[in-house]
């Protein structure tokens, strides 16, 4: 498998909060998150991908789900957090194929792990995230959705220059 490695920058983000119970029902944390991010109605400027993540969060033994802000878009009441951004090694599966996940996954920590140039940057609040790249008229064509995952990395010290 090639991995991508890209940049995210830092940015204010709305979020679900913790949700222990992985819920997306329309009555649960998560479910209310994707209605409100859904609704918003993104400018042209603002219109790119990815602006929403979800990942689990280990500290707090729960999912979180984030939208990425530009100052004129509503918060929606939801808690308003400070993203870090930083380096992610990506690799792309069918959503809901958590086979080919757990496999790709595996993958990439062995590629980061035997890296010269790449460690692992799992922190509070800078975890493993995934995203639908599909876009939602696809989608409904074809019945399926891509799922993107983030793992977060960072440069071996050695190879930080200042």
């Amino acid at each position: 498998m090639e991995f991508r490695i890209i940049s995210l920058p830092p940015f204010k983000a709305a979020s679900s909060g913790i949700d222990k119970y992985f819920d997306f029902s329309s009555e649960g944390v998560l479910g209310k998150f994707d209605k409100y991010f859904s609704a918003i109605q993104v400018s042209d400027r603002d219109n790119f991908l990815p602006r929403d993540f979800l990942y689990y969060d280990e500290q707090q033994k729960g999912m979180v789900w984030i939208w990425a802000l530009s100052e004129d878009m509503d918060d929606g009441g939801n808690e308003v957090i400070h993203f870090d951004g930083g380096y992610y090694l990506t690799y792309a599966y069918k959503d809901g194929d958590e086979e080919t996940n757990g496999k790709l996954y595996k993958e990439a920590l062995v590629y980061i792990d035997s890296s010269e140039f790449f460690e692992l940057d799992i922190r509070p609040n800078h975890y493993a995230m995934g995203h639908i790249i599909t876009p939602a008229e696809i989608i409904k064509a074809q019945g399926w959705a891509q799922m993107e995952t983030f793992i977060p990395i960072r440069l071996k010290s050695k190879y930080i220059t200042c």
